[in-house]
């Protein structure tokens, strides 16, 4: 009987897709990068590519408009406080202020991870490396999303149950929010909203399906990353150490750098006169301000230590005082 042979075993290519490398070293997102390519605005080995049906490895010499691909540098992530009226987008087919118009001129060129609507703000996430974008993106990740949220009215929690069973809006379902009702303010109510899909509008849609406007919405947390005392326009940058904790090992910045906080161009323009340099005073006053403790003598290092035993001892009694002595007898006559 013929020995049955083995079918031949396909040769997979070497390499990575063209895409993927261009969103790694930060070019693009991978589905921004196949549309460039298809624009004709990538080169490989000296002739223009139209398909990101190509692998390519780190002997391919490839070109972007004409410029040579830089080396991808290690994973970085900001933390970035978007303020109200900013698009999040690389540009605004109405001419409106984006996000990265107004980031600092000393950070890389970056990308957001997930948006923020045009009136909303708060916790925006910033990464130069566009795998990890797609991976924070990712539905299966499931990060919880927390938001303050000022609606008009004064909603009771029977009125917010909808949102936390699940609720269909147009048609389209939203999973199961967390709602608390923080509190009541006049006109308004001012609730803390938690959710895992971050759908375009979710929590504006699904309020105004209940009957709620809001009025303002802020984003204080993304998974593990948090809003904390972040101001209007600063930036951010989580230690690289912090970054591996929470997303397991990989190319990160050096662990030997300290986070900065940066101010973007326009978060100036909304601070009152003085107050950018009272701020600056107290925090100045409050860094110097050190407890003070107390200085060890330093011990003699050759001297050894010795362990005398302690003897327990009878508490001394008090010394009777001594009887006055008798002064000289009178003389007779006197």
């Amino acid at each position: 009987m013929a020995a049955k042979t083995k079918p031949p075993v396909a040769k997979t290519h070497e390499g990575e897709r063209i895409a993927k490398v261009l969103s790694r070293a930060g070019v693009a997102s991978r589905r921004e990068a196949e549309r460039m390519i298809e624009l004709g605005e990538v080169s490989v080995n000296g002739k223009v590519i139209t398909s990101p049906a190509l692998n390519v490895t780190d002997k391919d010499r490839i070109l972007i408009k004409g410029e040579l691909l830089a080396e991808p540098e290690p994973a970085r992530l900001w933390l970035y406080y978007k303020p109200d009226g900013l698009v999040t987008s690389n540009s605004d087919e109405k001419g409106r202020d984006t996000v990265f118009d107004n980031l600092p001129a000393e950070m890389p060129r970056v990308m957001s991870i997930g948006r923020l609507d045009l009136n909303s703000e708060g916790l925006l996430l910033l990464t130069n490396d566009g795998e990890l974008k797609r991976r924070l993106e990712l539905p299966s990740t499931g990060w919880l999303r927390k938001y303050r949220v000022r609606v008009n009215g004064n909603p009771t929690d029977v009125d917010l149950e909808p949102l936390r069973k699940g609720i269909t809006v147009d048609g389209e379902k939203f999973q199961a929010m967390s709602v608390v009702l923080d509190r009541i303010q006049g006109a308004n109510a001012w609730l803390t909203v938690g959710i895992r899909e971050g759908k375009n509008r979710e929590i504006r849609r699904a309020m105004t399906a209940i009957e709620l406007t809001v009025n303002r919405l802020i984003r204080i947390s993304y998974g593990p990353f948090r809003l904390g005392d972040l101001e209007p326009g600063q930036v951010e940058e989580i230690k690289g150490k912090v970054l591996r904790e929470q997303l397991g090992e990989g190319r990160t910045q050096d662990d030997a750098d300290k986070p900065k906080r940066l101010v973007t161009r326009s978060a100036g323009a909304r601070l009152k006169p003085g107050e950018g340099l009272k701020k600056l005073s107290e925090a100045w006053q409050e860094a110097t301000r050190a407890p003070r403790t107390a200085t060890a003598k330093p011990a003699a290092a050759a001297a050894p230590k010795r362990h005398v035993a302690k003897v327990a001892t009878a508490p001394a009694k008090p010394r009777r005082p001594e009887p006055a002595k008798p002064g000289p007898k009178p003389r007779r006559g006197e």
